[in-house]
């Protein structure tokens, strides 16, 4: 019976979001209360467990998930990621071109929620593509490839950030691990896949031509556009590294307070404040109107992610998850395999990544925690399997098939298999690692 009710529970969810088209949030907190009753639990327990819920996950990522948003939102106005790019392109010459899209789309995707990163970098795509005569999507699958594995995979992105710290895993190692993931992932599905598509020769839509872009004379430059892009993978990870490096004790201090992820995000959103704005002459009033309009834009993240929380501690309350876990524990599925496909599952149902990865965590939670392998390692593998077979239920999908003016047989034929792609590899890639640090 907790079983069917968990299953039924995820599915009213598919329901509500999918077919119902009701906003993520409602859908949680209903589907929750929804649990609850099912489950025996009164009200005002029920109603505890989603306060409860929703402040555990949201109390340790609002800092890092606003911080991150704000980082974006800087390096994007700046004008730091067109710097990257244009720079990057101009540097490795038409040889070595897609790798230096593929490079920009993971340096601007590190600091960059997917949606800002894919508007910012679109206009960039088409620019390349009219200087260059290259196909579009020769050279936007290797950028948006990247863009996509840094969302999956790396914090401080609201899923792997998200997971992370509900299954206790490091930040900086899930990064560390996150990047030697990347790497092939990239390569596979964005370059080598993205040598495929010259045949694809969509129309260039005429609005993207009015983009602005700033002036050469009005850019930062590259060595502070990279250092402002890479400053929060810089410090989470060297942090971790120092840690297995004995040092005094008063220096370890101050690498255990550098490496705090949330203080590392701070640093660096108050570096990027004076080096892309006050040291820019940018008007303060002009920088505290991006920093507000990046929390804007990362608030319904936000509400997807307290929505979760509340499905969580119910699935909890109600004993559903740890029924799941005594159900799951002599299965033959390994704990990586069985988290990926669980999450992929959710993702083709409910076309959200965010969900997917969330939904399963707080699903299967005993099961991933009591799992032997590391947690680092099953954030990845959540957030790989979160991102598989994008189809028309995925925003993501639309916004593709739209700005490169495709069909929607061909966007499958690109954007899906890309996104399916970066999801297997990734897993592999998992796979592969868990068997070299066991």
């Amino acid at each position: 019976m907790p079983l069917l009710l968990s299953f039924a529970g995820i599915v009213c969810l598919v329901l509500l979001i999918t077919w119902c088209r009701l906003d993520t949030f409602i859908s949680f907190v209903v589907v929750s209360v929804a649990i609850g009753l099912a489950s025996g639990l009164d009200i005002h327990r029920i109603t505890d467990a989603i306060q409860k819920g929703i402040g555990s996950i949201m109390g340790s990522l609002v800092i890092i998930l606003g911080f991150g948003a704000m980082l974006g939102k800087l390096i994007a106005d700046s004008g730091a990621a067109q710097q990257i790019t244009e720079s990057l392109v101009r540097i490795s010459g038409i040889r070595r071109i897609q790798w230096a899209m593929a490079l920009s789309g993971f340096l601007v995707g590190i600091p960059m929620f997917y949606s800002a990163g894919f508007m910012v970098l679109l206009p960039l795509i088409f620019s390349v593509a009219a200087v260059t005569g290259l196909p579009l999507l020769y050279l936007g699958i290797p950028m948006l490839a990247a863009l996509s594995v840094a969302h999956g995979f790396l914090p401080p992105h609201p899923s792997p950030t998200a997971i992370a710290g509900q299954l206790h895993a490091g930040i900086g190692k899930t990064l560390f691990y996150g990047l030697i993931v990347a790497v092939p992932t990239i390569i596979l599905a964005g370059i080598v896949f993205g040598r495929t598509m010259r045949k694809y020769k969509p129309a260039t839509p005429p609005t993207l031509l009015t983009m602005k872009f700033l002036e050469p004379g009005e850019l930062p430059s590259l060595g502070i556009s990279l250092a402002m892009a890479l400053l929060p993978l810089i410090l989470l990870t060297a942090t971790t590294v120092f840690r297995f490096i004995p040092v005094v004790p008063p220096l370890q201090k101050v690498i255990a307070f550098i490496g705090d992820p949330n203080i590392a995000m701070l640093l660096s959103v108050l570096a990027a404040l004076y080096w892309l704005g006050i040291k820019r002459h940018r008007p303060v009033r002009e920088v505290m109107r991006s920093l507000e309009d990046a929390f804007k834009g990362v608030a319904p993240f936000m509400l997807i992610i307290a929505g979760a929380g509340a499905f969580m501690q119910v699935m909890s309350e109600g004993g559903l998850n740890q029924y799941i876990a005594k159900s799951l524990e002599h299965s033959s599925i390994p704990p990586l395999v069985l988290g990926w496909s669980i999450a992929a599952l959710i993702r083709i149902c409910t076309g959200s990544s965010t969900v997917a990865a969330l939904t399963t965590v707080g699903t299967l939670l005993p099961v991933l925690q009591q799992s032997s392998v590391e947690p680092e390692l099953m954030v990845l593998a959540v957030g790989a399997g979160s991102m598989t077979f994008s189809h028309v239920n995925d925003g993501g999908f639309w916004l593709f098939k739209e700005y490169f003016n495709l069909t929607i047989r061909q966007t499958f034929a690109t954007w899906t298999v890309m996104e399916t792609m970066v999801s297997v590899v990734g897993l592999l890639m998992v796979l592969l690692l868990n068997q070299i640090v066991h």
